[in-house]
């Protein structure tokens, strides 16, 4: 039997975020964030990791996420707003409001997440895992801009 995908596009899995999760790129990152929450509903942890900023990857606790992922009841999403990329290194910005059920209750979470795009695929930045660089220094996000310039803006 066909399921709808979980990112609420109202579209099929196969046709939607499964694509991404079996390995074609977002085209947006928009597309990325609803496949990213749909990774979370189906306990596709290496997804998550795989589209996160590479540098950040190794921060990455990834018992907790699965735990997190495993243990909810995801109960929806919703974008509420996505700014494409305008800044010259690729940024881009989603607003979401994403909704579980936990052994703790019900919860609601609100972010905008900020994604650039390298090498043809979109990336999430984590802001729970810094970008470890001086000012002056390359931006770890790879756009071959000053640190200052680029991603020290989204801290």
């Amino acid at each position: 039997m066909a399921q709808t995908c979980p990112c609420a596009s109202g579209q099929l899995l196969s046709e939607c975020c499964g694509r991404l999760h079996a390995g074609a790129p977002a085209p947006s990152a928009e597309a990325l964030m609803r496949s990213r929450y749909s990774a979370y509903v189906l306990g596709r942890i290496d997804y998550l990791i795989a589209t996160t900023l590479p540098v950040q990857q190794s921060g990455i606790d990834r018992s907790a996420i699965e735990e997190w992922s495993l243990q909810s009841k995801w109960l929806g999403l919703t974008i509420l707003g996505s700014e494409p990329a305008t800044d010259p290194f690729g940024h881009a910005r989603v607003t979401f409001s994403a909704r579980w059920e936990d052994a703790e209750g019900l919860h609601e979470h609100q972010e905008c997440s900020v994604f650039v795009q390298r090498n043809g695929r979109w990336l999430f930045i984590d802001p729970g895992i810094p970008l470890r660089a001086g000012r002056n220094d390359p931006c770890p996000c790879g756009s071959g801009g000053k640190f200052k310039k680029c991603c020290s803006t989204f801290k």
